[in-house]
């Protein structure tokens, strides 16, 4: 009988990086729930959560943010999942620099509460 090699067939995880951001005095338990319930209806495992309380700094300017992008970029996680655009940028084009970063290091920026398709209740 051939010998398999060990691991040899296994799977791990997606795993992601949870980061939401709000003003010093918000509450950031609701979105950082809704993220967390988000990645495990898709069987994510959360590498780390990371929450920062930097407001409207642009993305370069959050240490945070950083850190989670660093996760991807050592392949410890394959996205950053938040819970709305705003909390990584209300500027497109700074949104669409951190995603292009992050998928040039292989992995991805969701957003858990994006629009869904609503369905329509007579």
């Amino acid at each position: 009988m051939p010998q398999v090699p060990e691991g040899y067939g296994r799977t791990e995880r997606f795993r992601c990086v949870i980061y939401v951001c709000g003003a010093p005095q918000a509450d950031i338990a609701g979105p950082r729930q809704e993220c967390a319930e988000y990645a495990e209806a898709f069987g994510w495992e959360i590498a780390e959560v990371i929450e920062e309380r930097a407001g409207l700094l642009p993305p370069q300017g959050r240490d945070g943010l950083g850190r989670a992008v660093g996760r991807v970029q050592r392949g410890e996680a394959g996205a950053v999942l938040t819970a709305c655009r705003s909390m990584i940028s209300v500027v497109p084009r700074e949104y669409d620099e951190l995603a292009s970063v992050i998928e040039k290091a292989g992995g991805f920026l969701h957003v858990a509460g994006a629009p869904r398709a609503r369905r329509s209740v007579p």
